[in-house]
């Protein structure tokens, strides 16, 4: 259909012009007397309009890229901090290396 929104001011516009779309072309469709004979052009708006109302729906299951992103980084960090291996290779801490201030060259 079209691209993912995840904007939901533009969601919710959509999916208004599309539910209005069908019934005003179930209107059109009735005054002219050929209602039966439209069905698959209305078959495809009601498709296109039971898409976006289920998306609509579940729109709160949506990550933003941002927030996927982000979700990311975290659960990256989070698995490194799980296999931090301290003092594991026999490597022994001096009296310099424990400075309060190990970011500072010396």
């Amino acid at each position: 259909m079209s691209e993912p929104t995840y904007d939901e001011e533009s969601r919710t516009a959509r999916l208004r012009d599309l539910l209005r779309g069908l019934a005003a072309r179930i209107r059109e469709l009735d005054a002219d007397g050929s209602l039966l004979r439209g069905g698959p052009e209305l078959l495809k708006l009601m498709g296109d309009a039971r898409s976006e109302l289920f998306h609509y729906e579940v729109r709160c299951t949506y990550d933003s890229p941002e927030a996927a992103r982000n979700r990311r980084l975290v659960d990256r960090a989070r698995r490194q901090m799980e296999h931090l291996d301290f003092g594991a290779d026999g490597v022994e801490l001096g009296p310099d290396d424990d400075d309060e201030e190990p970011w500072r060259s010396r």
